[in-house]
């Protein structure tokens, strides 16, 4: 490797944020401005090239402007028995507060402190701040009649009206979800869970419908059908911000964000064990931060998406400037994860300073996709990262995912980075497989120690890994 070598592509990863953000290009004064160097002036601290990357995607990301005022659920009915269905409830005060131009809905903890709302699903809207004091719980049912009618919704990458989300916004600008308190989805193998053995010929189904150009209006699912909601899915929205809370239980994926921009995922702890429920998804999003949060799961804690096969290359909306810090991972399938419905495309995503500690965390950065997925992935960069355990490799690149190689969609897989790891112990430091037909580009590990590597490594159909400063069971390693 050159002395100029990492600074090159770090130069390119500024560019490319410089053109995602256009409307505040990376000049020079810019840069003085956020106290980096000039990134047409790559230095020799790569380092710096990239958390100024970062920062400046965070930098064009704002917080909901929510007016003052409060009003408490409790003003419009609400009865904090865990029993009481409180969802009218719930609705009306959101009313109210939209009505008089937004505010804070407080699902208050009450005097005692400890306060139990039952509720069915909740639509946010446009300036509102949906706040779950700490002590309180809102406890979500688990009748799907409840989440009826059929809202549109993506499931799995593919668009269709299903089930209403736990919490849902369509359209929406301006929408948080704050406090210290408890969502709890109750979902577990008695109810939500259990559609994990039927979904199958439902989303068969669905995927027929999207590859034969079904319009989204005729592909309706809901009562009848396995499609389980996710928990917290604003679709479309501008300025979201979820912030404090603790997530459990969710009867899918916990948090998808859809299309939207300026999201915020902050101080929040998400926990279940239940299949398919992946911590943070955001799909076709473009500025997204998430910040300090706390994943054990039972899939990918965070997995970025961008719609799937012939109905994410319709939509054709990448997710990219994405920042995710100072987070831990615990149990998961993968950490940082790209894909696998990732037809749209990810690039820009700069995660740094996590750390990662499970022995059932299967991967540490994951990438998965294959032909029929196509898109791209590029520019992906997981750095100063603390890892007592992995269970899986440090990174995992696969294109035999799902349907493997059977499409005509040969996915692009470029310029992926990891730096500055500590690892303890994992099964391995890479696992990296493309097509014979259809290389991965770039992987350059720079600065990653492992003590003790259980397997081995294994690398295929890759056009420039770089490895330098690796070590791994106390020696040196310089070849992949």
């Amino acid at each position: 490797m050159t002395p100029n070598s990492f600074d090159r592509r770090a130069f390119l990863r500024l560019t490319a944020v410089a053109s995602a953000f256009a409307t505040v290009p990376l000049t020079a004064v810019a840069a003085r401005a956020l106290g980096t160097p000039d990134p047409s002036q790559p230095g020799p601290d790569a380092d710096k090239a990239l958390d100024f990357a970062a920062d400046a995607i965070v930098h064009r990301i704002h917080r909901p402007r929510v007016p003052d005022g409060d009003f408490p659920v409790t003003d419009y009915g609400a009865v904090a028995d865990g029993t009481t269905d409180n969802t009218a409830a719930i609705a009306a005060a959101i009313a109210a507060a939209s009505a008089a131009g937004g505010g804070h809905v407080i699902v208050p903890a009450g005097p005692t402190g400890t306060a139990t709302y039952a509720t069915g699903p909740i639509h946010l809207r446009s300036r509102i701040d949906l706040n779950v004091e700490t002590g309180a719980t809102l406890l979500f049912s688990t009748d799907p009649n409840a989440y009826l009618p059929v809202v549109f919704t993506r499931w799995q990458g593919i668009e269709c009206y299903n089930y209403s989300p736990l919490i849902y916004a369509y359209s929406q600008t301006d929408i948080s979800i704050t406090g210290g308190g408890v969502l709890d989805g109750q979902a577990s193998a008695a109810n939500w869970w259990a559609w994990k053995n039927l979904e199958t010929p439902d989303f068969n189904l669905l995927s027929a419908q999207a590859d034969a150009g079904v319009p989204v209006p005729q592909r309706v699912y809901g009562a009848g059908f396995h499609l389980p909601p996710a928990f917290v899915e604003p679709y479309g929205c501008r300025r979201v911000m979820i912030q404090g809370v603790t997530f459990k239980n969710s009867p899918f994926w916990h948090l998808h964000p859809t299309l939207c921009t300026e999201v915020i995922i902050d101080g929040v702890t998400v926990h279940s064990t239940g299949p398919n429920t992946d911590g943070c998804d955001p799909e076709c999003c473009d500025g997204v931060l998430i910040d300090g949060v706390t994943f054990n799961v039972g899939d990918d804690c965070i997995a970025i998406k961008s719609g799937r096969n012939t109905d994410g290359r319709r939509v054709n909306v990448p997710s990219q400037n994405i920042v995710i810090q100072n987070c831990s991972f615990a149990a998961g399938h993968g950490g940082v994860t790209v894909g696998s419905e990732m037809s749209g495309g990810v690039q820009n995503v700069y995660a740094r300073d996590l750390t990662m500690n499970s022995p059932i965390l299967q991967s540490g950065h994951r990438l998965k996709t294959n032909s029929v997925r196509g898109g791209f992935i590029r520019n992906t960069n997981v750095y100063r990262v603390t890892a007592p355990q992995i269970g899986g490799p440090v990174l995992l690149i696969d294109y035999n995912y799902g349907e493997g190689n059977t499409g005509a969609y040969p996915p692009l897989v470029t310029d992926i980075t990891l730096k500055h790891w500590s690892v303890n112990t994992a099964f391995a430091g890479w696992t990296v497989a493309g097509y014979s037909t259809d290389h991965v580009g770039s992987v350059l590990l720079d600065d990653v120690t492992i003590a003790a590597m259980t397997k081995t490594n294994s690398s295929q159909y890759v056009d420039d890994f770089e490895l330098v400063d690796v070590t791994i069971n106390g020696s040196p390693v310089t070849t992949p």
